[in-house]
């Protein structure tokens, strides 16, 4: 991974200076709390619904075990001992001190890390697949152009005050793992006709409030323009952007209400201005910041282990986590693992310090000590021998890390909701709670197979609910907690949006409604069908027949 030089660290340093005194002159009066929140914000810091919120940020989702035994102990010395892994790949402390945090950020900069820009109208944290660098699908590995972007978009005077916050999301495979489609700017890297590395722009999506799929704005662009066309795509956001209504803020609403032929026009113009321009990106730089990742000590191993496949056949248990949390790995006799962070009846995405700590543990003996966090809010170890799967199980379900549920029904990518974010309209982590229990039986999820149930608690839509399979949206109605539910959403290459079936449903109800849809699918689905496709092949109205069947629920 990534490893800080002499000026990225004092940057850190200084900021975390900066910030430590705007906060003894906010506790001493001295700076409003208008004066004070934007300064706060700079630095991550929200004020929720029962305590100031701290977004610790994880660049492209990857951190060395040294870094998230940190996270585990700051955890444990200034929170309640567990952290929140968000859809952006970061790390949420929901009940830090406000008189803590500068010590906080210090002790974050002491291993490389950092609150910048996790929030505010600004760039924030750039993503990428969790599987960067050893997918076997990948074409072109992104987390050097990554860095590069996000090195480009700290501190960028013109962007520090966009007219809302700003996503950027990085993928080169050939099947998307990042959402691309879902975020303002997305870079979609390929080997063109050359033999080049190119980059197919895609611009002005969003998963919030008017969830809509990004369009496709150029269909090559040469990889050292990368930075100086997402210059000129922001440029045009800036001075277009409304600032008068922040629901209709986001650039999505721009590209829509202009059409993208028009957006792509003063795109263009813009960035005939900005060509050759020192954001130019040359093959020292790209090589410049590729040396900052190390290089893996993989071992010339065989593809197959005879231990590991022994311990398959004679341990049920161990095959069905192999099944789902162990995946393909370009390095022949590596695999990859998912640690879940979804036993059933907890809060998805939450880690406790211990379990922090545990991970850090597995990683240092196991995957050269570096993990990932995937936006399906779960950890990833990269770099597993096949021969160590069995020990890592083992560990890993000693610490309540191994429940076999990815990619199933369980598997709920969720956020805090009303338990904690001020925004929020309902809660969402009981909802996620009350279905993974009323789907606790594990062979039963299997023989559902593959589906992705997604929460979020207001139209935010931080829990992604619009690109699930399922997407379960907090409402409010007359001042109580009220769920809509939609199907036939779906990240990837052939992304789409979910269509709501109906009137809203009560917190009560909503572990039954989900079982009435996976009831539909089961009947009517073919053998080779998951349930998108069941969704796309019948449409809603099978579905939203059988959930209403018995009584009308009223909007």
């Amino acid at each position: 991974m990534y490893k800080y030089d002499a000026i990225d660290q004092r940057i850190v340093d200084e900021r975390v200076a900066q910030y430590r005194d705007q906060t003894r002159r906010f506790l001493a009066g001295e700076l409003s709390e208008d004066e004070f929140r934007p300064l706060r914000l700079q630095n991550g810091l929200y004020i929720q619904r029962h305590a100031p919120m701290l977004r610790i940020a994880v660049p492209y989702g990857m951190l060395s075990s040294r870094q998230l035994r940190k996270l585990g102990d700051i955890a444990k010395k200034h929170d309640k001992g567990y952290g929140h892994f968000s859809t952006r790949q970061n790390l949420q402390l929901n009940w830090p001190k406000l008189e803590d945090t500068p010590e906080i950020l210090a002790e974050l900069a002491s291993v490389e890390m950092h609150a910048i820009q996790t929030s505010g109208n600004c760039i924030r944290n750039i993503t990428t697949d969790q599987f960067a660098g050893i997918a076997p699908d990948e074409v072109i590995d992104p987390r050097a152009m990554a860095e590069i972007m996000r090195q480009w978009s700290t501190f960028h005077p013109e962007f520090a005050l966009l007219p809302r916050k700003f996503k950027i999301a990085v993928s080169g495979t050939k099947h998307d793992r990042a959402v691309v489609q879902a975020h303002d700017i997305g870079l979609e890297f390929y080997t063109d006709a050359q033999g080049k590395m190119a980059i197919k722009v895609w611009v002005g999506g969003g998963l919030g409030r008017t969830p809509i799929l990004g369009s496709v704005i150029r269909e090559h662009l040469e990889w050292q323009h990368a930075l100086t066309y997402c210059e000129a795509i922001i440029r045009v956001y800036n001075l277009h952007g409304r600032r008068d209504n922040m629901y209709k803020a986001r650039i999505k609403i721009l590209v829509k209400a202009l059409g993208i032929d028009e957006f792509r026009n003063q795109v263009e113009t813009e960035w005939a201005h900005l060509q050759g321009s020192l954001n130019t990106i040359t093959e020292t730089e790209l090589k410049r910041v590729g040396q900052h990742f190390e290089t893996m000590p993989y071992e010339t191993l065989p593809s197959h282990d005879a231990s590991f496949d022994m311990a398959v056949a004679s341990n049920p248990a161990f095959a069905a986590w192999v099944k789902r949390c162990v995946h393909p790995h370009k390095q022949a006799g590596y695999r990859a693992v998912t640690l879940s962070l979804k036993p059933h009846g907890k809060a998805p995405g939450d880690a406790t310090s211990e379990q922090m700590w545990t991970v850090a543990e597995l990683a240092e003996q196991y995957s050269f000590g570096e993990l990932r966090v995937s936006h399906e809010q779960n950890l990833i170890l990269a770099d597993v021998k096949l021969s160590d799967l069995h020990a890592v199980w083992e560990k890993a379900r000693a610490a309540g890390l191994a429940t076999p549920n990815i990619g199933l029904l369980t598997d709920i990518v969720c956020c805090p909701g009303g338990d904690f974010c001020s925004l929020a309209n309902a809660k969402s982590i009981p909802i996620a709670e009350a279905i993974q229990m009323q789907f606790d039986n594990l062979d039963y999820l299997h023989d559902i197979g593959d589906i992705e149930l997604n929460v979020s608690g207001c139209m935010n839509g931080c829990g992604h609910h619009s690109v699930g399979h399922i997407g379960i949206l907090g409402v409010d109605k007359d001042g109580s907690e009220w769920y809509q539910v939609s199907i036939g959403g779906k990240q990837g290459n052939d992304a789409s949006l979910g269509t709501v079936i109906g009137p809203s449903f009560s917190a009560d109800e909503m572990p039954e409604v989900i079982q009435k849809l996976i009831d539909v699918y089961i009947k009517e689905r073919t053998p080779e069908e998951r349930f998108i496709d069941t969704v796309r092949r019948l449409g809603v109205a099978p579905f939203k027949a059988n959930v209403y069947a018995k009584e009308e629920i009223a909007a």
